[in-house]
């Protein structure tokens, strides 16, 4: 099974494209994008089948989608379990820095990321570790 990768990005809203064809969705939130972007696909393809247009590889059969979130759609798909300064903490980034990675001033370095990463994560296992 071939993956195939999904970058989502945040501006005012969440939306998805498809690595390889020109297929995209939006969604108010990472879960309806992520909803939205399963259904849409076949149908692109299916519409592209049709055209006689080139499919890559990667499409042609059976496929797994992988998404990659920016920083911008971690932080607001974080945002809707938790506040900004309980990620801040877990994630060890300045509450300030943080806004303005959420809001798209700034984009922060590969390693800040994976911090922010890293504290989202921690603060889910620290949720399941409540029940």
């Amino acid at each position: 099974m071939e993956k195939v990768t999904v970058y989502v990005d945040w501006d005012d809203n969440f939306g998805a494209c498809v690595e390889g064809v020109c297929c995209v969705a939006v969604g108010d939130t990472l879960s309806e994008v992520k909803k939205k972007i399963r259904y849409s696909l076949p149908l692109h393809l299916a519409s592209m089948r049709e055209d006689g247009d080139d499919i890559p590889l990667a499409l042609q059969g059976a496929y797994e989608l992988v998404f990659s979130l920016s920083t911008q759609a971690i932080i607001k798909a974080a945002e809707a379990i938790v506040t900004q300064p309980a990620l801040s903490r877990a994630a060890g980034v300045n509450r300030q820095q943080l806004s303005h990675y959420a809001t798209g001033c700034r984009n922060p370095r590969p390693a800040q990321r994976e911090r922010i990463l890293k504290g989202v994560h921690r603060l889910g296992q620290d949720l399941l570790s409540i029940a």
